[in-house]
């Protein structure tokens, strides 16, 4: 199941390092996703944060949940290349909508975003996820990285809270490991605007601060496949999405996270 944005050799790599850097895929979006964060970051929504931290410098922006106020976000969800990719890469019919995200470190931001994996702060569940990082400028030192093959990990990762390192909520999970230190095979690549990094919710990942004298905007893409579940965690999930009234095991409410492609 390829599609003219993933290959092979795409859908392989996937499967394999639960990553993959697919060039262009976002391009025909670059502009209208750039009005998106300018009116994101005019007009925050509930779960803004500008992720202070002390002793660090800078700006690091972040907030997810916007689609449903922000239409210049609309085209990129709903282009079907970007959709059949996704499918692709998930090995799934069935494309849906989780959420998106917004990311900015503005010019001398010295926080780096810390290693950690999606999937356990997600009350969301399945081997068919994925997400698309996409730079709205070019990037080179703060790019996202990410640790191949952790997506197959026994165990999930401690999610932790971004500023104080605290745990999330407490469970069954592996410490958040340092890749660096521990010499894992770390994937990243210097990227232009509109390239996307796809990657598994299960895979670790995270990003340096960005010390250079430009911006680093960042939108990404949440969406699940076929075997995506509603599950419980051991505590408040983020994003929240309180008062969805889920059951465990259902499929995602279609009215809140929209099919793209069933």
């Amino acid at each position: 199941m390829t599609s003219p944005a993933a290959t092979a050799a795409d859908i392989d790599a996937f499967a394999r390092e639960g990553v993959v850097c697919i060039r262009g895929l976002f391009s025909d979006h670059v502009e209208a996703l750039r009005d998106g964060v300018k009116a994101n970051m005019t007009n925050p929504g509930p779960f803004a944060s500008n992720n202070d931290k002390p002793g660090e410098t800078g700006r690091f922006f972040d907030d997810y949940c916007n689609w449903t106020r922000l239409p210049q976000f609309h085209a990129a969800i709903h282009d079907p290349a970007i959709i059949a990719a996704a499918g692709a890469l998930m090995g799934s019919r069935r494309v849906q909508l989780f959420h998106d995200h917004v990311l900015v470190k503005e010019p001398g931001t010295s926080m780096a975003t810390p290693w950690h994996s999606d999937g356990p702060y997600y009350f969301v569940d399945g081997r068919q996820t994925v997400s698309f990082w996409v730079p709205l400028d070019p990037v080179r030192e703060a790019s996202l990285r990410c640790v191949a093959g952790s997506h197959i990990w026994e165990k999930d990762v401690l999610p932790t809270r971004w500023t104080s390192e605290a745990a999330f909520f407490e469970g069954d999970y592996m410490p958040v490991p340092d890749p660096d230190a521990q010499d894992m095979t770390i994937r990243e690549w210097e990227m232009e605007p509109g390239d996307a990094v796809a990657f598994h919710y299960r895979t670790l990942h995270g990003a340096r601060g960005n010390t250079s004298s430009s911006r680093r905007r960042a939108f990404s893409l949440r969406l699940v496949g076929d075997d995506a579940r509603y599950v419980v965690r051991p505590g408040p999930t983020s994003p929240p999405f309180p008062g969805h009234g889920m059951s465990p095991g259902q499929i995602l409410r279609e009215d809140w996270f929209p099919v793209l492609r069933s």
